[in-house]
Formats: structure tokens, sequence, C-alpha cells
């Protein structure tokens, strides 16, 4: 029924843009797409959904050889027209049935008399309007989400039918926020380093691709960066990509302690007025448009245990508890001055978890409460998650004992530690440190599709975790290699999660992930 209401709305829309838009049309034909066709884009929507329209037409040329025209009217159209527009921004004020955030449509409509079927790409806001062209993207013209960092090439074609009875509603993601935390990115930064002047790391050109395949995975959070300030460059493009930011659990508020000055105290107990201000002055950097999702909290400099350099809170989890917790209410204070709408999360990465555990952390019911995986993909609530958590999620871990340079948390795993998240209601929030992106593609399109989907692609949504993963090594294997390599190469994945590597002495000492104890958990 909703299908059917979606698609009468979008036909009203059309007959606002030709009255020869009808229903009852005998025999109808689908589109077809070529290197004639046109991009149709109101100058009414926002500059992401300009930017993801040009991918569109960029992808549009891998596959046809051509770029298609993108112009505000259909006027001039020899083929068919690719429609674009927030739901609200439709002619005529029209709404095509989305009321879902982030939810989009994919529907394709006919005028009376006319060859050229229109394909209506929309959504219920901005970002599902995005999502709803990336999607159609993948799924017609076989552009994949990890494209640029796998090297896939979809084949040259001279034209693709769409289907004339294509009409699907696409409902909101199942995770409320989820994005990438590009984290140690070495092999980024020696690949593609920035500009000195500019200290991003990481190219501008490569931070694009980065935003764009976190938009292309339906992705609307981002953490650009470890060690990064608030106001540079690749935060505003991250922006101006449509995608939220937010920052980690070392850096809360975005204060980048790593560089902490050497001679300034960096001590909450005895100077609380320097760390306050310096948070506020973090704050303060942010450009005032930017849409941010604030982490709050209190950790030592480089990513260390604050009570490693408080001694008043050392060995004192009591104590150590009651500063975080003061630390977490005055930062929501200063964030509140500028931005009284604000949203707040709290990730209990290592100690943090302990202290909850321990009922020694104090955390405000509007900040989120994250809890974090050890590394490699066991998340550590002991069973104590509730609805309106979250995850942050690693599959990929730079330590002295991890394999950074490929893939280290089987499918399996993902299946059934977010599994039992979406089980417990906690699906407010899912970051997921990808490390340098291209050594994990497999796993980080995984995690994503799940925290879209609700389960793992290729496979029932009921489907045991061991199943769910065997299904997506055979649907991965299948997206980038071709069907004829897809069994062998399932197989290989499954036999390569099954040989975990080792370290000392007694050789069952875990170096990477496939059988860390379940008591690590």
């Amino acid at each position: 029924m909703t299908r059917l209401v979606t698609l009468h709305c979008i036909l009203v829309v059309l007959a606002a843009i030709s009255p020869a838009f009808a229903f009852g049309q005998p025999r109808l034909s689908g589109p077809v797409l070529n290197a004639r066709t046109t991009i149709v884009l109101s100058a009414n929507e926002s500059q992401p959904i300009r930017l993801a329209a040009q991918d569109l037409a960029s992808d549009f040329a891998t596959v046809f050889g051509a770029k298609p025209r993108i112009q505000p009217t259909a006027s001039g159209a020899t083929g068919a027209v690719i429609l674009i527009g927030e739901a609200d921004n439709l002619p005529a004020g029209s709404h095509p049935g989305l009321t879902a955030p982030e939810s989009f449509s994919i529907d394709v409509a006919h005028a009376a008399g006319s060859s050229n079927p229109t394909i209506v790409l929309s959504g219920a806001d901005m970002r599902g309007t995005i999502y709803a062209i990336y999607q159609f993207s993948q799924e017609f013209l076989g552009v994949g989400p990890m494209d640029y960092w796998t090297d896939h090439r979809p084949p040259r074609r001279a034209a693709i039918e769409i289907p004339a009875s294509r009409h699907q509603l696409y409902p909101a993601p199942v995770f409320r926020y989820r994005g990438f935390f590009i984290n140690d990115e070495d092999l980024l930064t020696g690949w593609a380093p920035g500009e000195k002047t500019d200290h991003t790391g990481i190219s501008l050109a490569v931070w694009n691709k980065v935003f764009e395949t976190v938009l292309r995975l339906k992705g609307n959070i981002i953490v650009p960066g470890t060690w990064i300030f608030p106001n540079d460059p690749q935060i505003r493009l991250a922006g101006e990509r449509g995608l939220i930011v937010t920052q980690h659990h070392a850096i809360p508020l975005g204060l980048n302690v790593a560089r902490w000055p050497r001679d300034v105290p960096y001590n909450f107990t005895t100077h609380p007025e320097i760390l306050e201000r310096a948070w506020r002055d973090a704050v303060a950097e942010y450009a005032p448009n930017q849409e941010i999702l604030w982490d709050v909290g209190l950790r030592g400099l480089s990513d260390v245990s604050y009570a490693s350099m408080d001694p008043s809170v050392r060995g004192n989890d009591q104590a150590l508890g009651a500063l975080i917790s003061k630390a977490i209410r005055d930062q929501m204070s200063i964030v509140r001055a500028s931005h009284p709408d604000a949203h707040f999360v709290t990730d209990l990465w290592q100690e943090g978890a302990r202290l909850q555990q321990e009922g020694y952390l104090s955390i405000p019911p509007e900040v989120t409460t994250v809890w974090a995986d050890n590394g490699y993909g066991y998340l550590g609530d002991k069973g104590e998650v509730k609805s309106g958590e979250g995850a942050y999620y690693h599959v990929a871990m730079m330590n002295d004992r991890s394999n950074q340079l490929t893939e280290m948390v089987p499918v399996d795993r993902i299946a059934e530690e977010l599994g039992r998240y979406m089980r417990a209601g906690a699906t407010e929030y899912l970051l997921l440190n990808t490390s340098d992106i291209r050594p994990v593609t497999m796993t980080a399109e995984a995690v994503m599709d799940v925290a879209w989907l609700g389960h793992l692609p290729g496979s029932a949504a009921d489907a045991s975790p061991a199943a769910a993963a065997d299904a997506y090594y055979r649907y991965w294997a299948t997206q980038e290699f071709g069907a004829k390599a897809a069994p062998a190469l399932a197989a290989i994945y499954k036999a390569y999660f099954a040989a975990p590597a080792t370290f000392g002495a007694p050789p069952s000492n875990t170096a990477i992930s496939s059988i860390t104890p379940k008591a690590a958990r």
C-alpha cells in the first residue's frame, strides 16, 4: 500500500511538470540509461545533493563513456530523464510519501505519449535524497560503495534498461547515527599527504573520497582524523558533503590534546579553569553552521587514562568516575551556551566501561552511552547494553600485536555482536574505526550494511551469524570478482578468518582477531 501511495504522489509531481503524465498507459517500457540521459536537478537543492548528483554523472561516464547533462528542467532531453530532489522540493510541493528521516525512494513514472519515462530519486530530507542517488548507481550502474578503495570498475555498457514497474520505498536506517572514524591514518597520510599549509594530513581530494564513501554506504557521521583541530579544512568539507562531524573519545569537544603545550598543566582537579577554557575555545573554533554530534568525556593526553596524569584519582575508581562525570556536565554546559539544541554521546573506551559497570559514572540521560569493543570486534558491555545506547566498533586496530594491514574481524562476529545490540534496541549510534580503510574494505562495508539494513545482505534477516557470514563472503566476492569466482573466494575468506596468527609462548596467545577468548569481552 505504501508503494502505491508513493507512486501516486510521484505521478502527481510529474503531472505538475507536464500535463501529459497520466495513469493507465498500456505496455509501458522502462527508461533506458545511456550517454543521452539527462539529470534534472532544481536550483533549490542543497550543495550536498548537488555534489552527489555530480558523482552520479561521473558514474555514468565510467559506465557509458560520457557524463549526462545536469540541468534544472527536462527541456531538450532526448533520452531518459532522472529527476532528483528532496520530497518537499519537488514541483507543486507534492510529497512522495516519504516521512521517516533519511528514507528515500526510487520510482519510474511515465508520460502519456512520451518515449522518455522519468526516474525519480527522492528522499525525505537531504541525506535521504543523497542515499537515493547512490543506491540507484549501485543497483543499476554497478558502482559499489567501496569501488574507489578496491579498484573495482563496472563493465562498460551501451545501454541499461530500468524496469518500468520499478517503485520502491527504502525505510529509514536501523542505526540513527552511523559512520567512519579515520584513525591511525599512517597509510593514507603517506599515500596522499595533505599540503603542509592546510594541516589536513591527508589531501582534501582523498578526504572528499572518504566522505563520498561514507555517504555511498548510507552513513551520516564522520570523525575526520585522529589528532585534528576544529578548524581543519576537512571538517568544513565534511559539512559541505552533508555529513555530521563528531569527535572520538580522546578529543572530547574537538580539543586536540596531542598538541597540548608542554608548559601548561593538564589537570582537571588542580586547574579545572585551564581545561574549561580549552574546551570553550575548541567549541568556538567550529564553523557556526557546522552540524556536530558532540563527544563528551575526559581522558589523558595522547589517548591514555586520565588517572595516569592525576595522582588524586589514581587507583581510586570512585574519585575518577566522579571527576569524569563532572567534566561531562561542564562540557555540556559549555556547548549549550552556543548550541542549545546540541546532541551528545560519550564513549566508554577501556576504563570507561569498567567505571560504568562499577556504577561510578553519572551520565546524564540526554547523553547517548556508547560501549566500545576491545579492538577486535567484541563489545565490552558484558550484556549490560540497553535500549537507546550505541557502539564504537573496530575492524582495524593498530597496536603491538594487531594485523592492521588486512582484514581482522570475522563477519560472523560482526553479525553476532551488532545483532545483540539491535535486539536490545541499542541502535542510537554506531561509529566504525576503519583506520586507513583500504585494508578492511569488506568488513567496513559489512558493518555499514548492518547499520542501514539491520542485517547482512545476501541472507535472511533471521539467519544465524555463521550462515549470514558465509552468505556475505559470497555476496562480497560476487560483487567484487564476479559470480564464477565467488564460491572459491568465499571459501578462502572463511579459511582466512579461521587461521589466526599467534605470538609468544605459549602459542595460544592470539595476535589477531579470530580466536580472541570470550573472556576478553
